[in-house]
């Protein structure tokens, strides 16, 4: 049984803790994995999803429309750590939930989304490729915001993607913007 005056002070360091990992990483539970700079390659076939799984000629065909109009639809819904509903959402429960509607799974904390499928160079993403980046411009880190690419203008100037910004919620941003392009880690097509 805790005194009244240790839960005094436990209180202020869990309410301490809580907001440091809310701020910290888009996804609820924050980084548990090596940081991207430090990961080793695995000689080993990309992961998977788990559920449905089809080729990357059926994705590009018959889902990467669908995945961008379901994902369209969250614009403006606000940000909301660990949410995945029309009423608060977070970058990896966007993508896990527009998945997810179309009939594809998806895993649903950013660096384990950031795991799944196989990458591809920057002049060869498409629309319904997803993007991973780090917190702090310049450096290497562990994933901590993922997005969807919407549409592919030029290669050299505007990616567009969708995604949930802690501060404004669901919108569509330009991946050669100054604020994205330094903090971008990767590219994955997820089939």
């Amino acid at each position: 049984m805790l005194t009244t005056t240790a839960r005094a002070t436990l209180k202020p360091a869990l309410l301490l803790l809580t907001l440091s990992l809310s701020l910290s990483s888009c996804s609820l539970f924050g980084p548990s994995s090596a940081p991207v700079a430090t990961r080793k390659p695995v000689a080993k076939a990309p992961a998977k999803p788990t559920g449905k799984v089809v080729d990357a000629k059926t994705y590009q065909k018959g889902y990467v429309g669908q995945i961008v109009r379901v994902a369209r639809t969250y614009t403006g819904v606000p940000y909301r750590s660990g949410g995945n509903t029309m009423s608060g959402i977070d970058c990896s429960g966007l993508i896990a939930a527009v998945f997810n509607t179309v009939g594809l799974k998806m895993p649903r904390i950013s660096w384990q989304q950031s795991e799944v499928g196989y990458e591809v160079e920057v002049n060869a993403i498409r629309p319904g490729d997803l993007l991973f980046f780090v917190p702090d411009k310049g450096k290497s880190g562990y994933v901590s915001h993922a997005a969807i690419v919407t549409e592919v203008n030029n290669y050299d100037s505007d990616i567009r993607f969708i995604h949930a910004s802690s501060s404004r919620g669901v919108r569509e941003d330009n991946l050669y913007s100054s604020y994205f392009k330094g903090r971008f880690v990767k590219a994955l097509r997820p089939f």
